[in-house]
């Protein structure tokens, strides 16, 4: 499982490479493809040997989802670590049934249309604009704490410093602080959103990394704004492919 772990973080550093590219791209003017996870892994799609490099994928993520449930149910860690790890757990799985379904069927859903659905449902039960709300104050504090986690390095409680040269440590330093900080926006800017979806009970308000993305293009910085939280995402990227590496499994 600790090799499969490995090649799982390498595959999600070319993850988070693809949708920063594609984010970079919508800053420049080119909006024609998504920068979410269903957009990168469609842009692999399409690459000679594409095919094969999505299985790769396939079974890194699904290495990672076997990792961090077994962090989950069996660690002797803190409760909210293992909150943590069930929750990553969650997202590893979709991201596998996203890429399956590019494999099978040629296509996925985007991050947008799949939250928009998500709100869709969770309005329409007793209490559901409450129940939104909440999702979106949760994705809200979640976002914070990875800003928290970046600007304090926390995240090097994950890595196995003593493996690592000093130089090694520096350049994971920032390019973890960089990458944390550049999530954690995205992630409380797409909270916002979900909130403004059940304050206004209207479902399409909300969105996943793309429409978060593209609404820091429409602020009064433009562009610009857009350019750097992808730098971000580029070098969080960098992150994870040292963390393949140089992380406790």
């Amino acid at each position: 499982m600790n090799t499969l772990a490995r090649v799982g973080l390498a595959c999600r550093g070319v993850l988070y490479a693809l949708i920063g590219v594609l984010a970079l791209q919508i800053a420049f003017g080119d909006g024609s493809r998504q920068a979410d996870k269903s957009g990168a892994i469609t842009t692999i799609a399409a690459l000679p040997f594409g095919q094969v490099l999505l299985w790769i994928m396939t079974v890194g993520f699904a290495g990672l989802a076997l990792w961090q449930a077994s962090e989950a149910v069996f660690s002797h860690r803190k409760a909210a670590d293992r909150v943590q790890s069930a929750f990553r757990t969650g997202v590893y799985v979709l991201i596998c049934v996203t890429l399956l379904s590019v494999l099978l069927a040629g296509q996925a859903k985007s991050d947008d249309k799949q939250s928009q659905n998500l709100t869709s449902k969770l309005l329409d039960l007793p209490g559901g604009q409450i129940i939104v709300g909440l999702v979106g104050l949760g994705v809200i504090a979640l976002g914070v704490y990875w800003i928290h986690e970046g600007l304090t390095k926390k995240f090097e409680r994950e890595l196995d410093l003593g493996r690592m040269s000093p130089k090694a440590r520096s350049v994971m330093e920032r390019l973890g602080q960089a990458g944390y900080v550049a999530r954690g926006v995205i992630t409380g800017g797409a909270g916002v959103f979900v909130g403004y979806a059940a304050v206004t009970f209207d479902p399409d308000k909300a969105g996943g990394i793309d429409a978060t993305l593209r609404r820091f293009a429409d602020t009064p910085v433009g562009p610009w704004l857009l350019a750097v939280v992808a730098l971000g995402l580029l070098l969080f990227a960098g992150y994870c492919f040292g963390e393949s590496r140089w992380r406790r499994t």
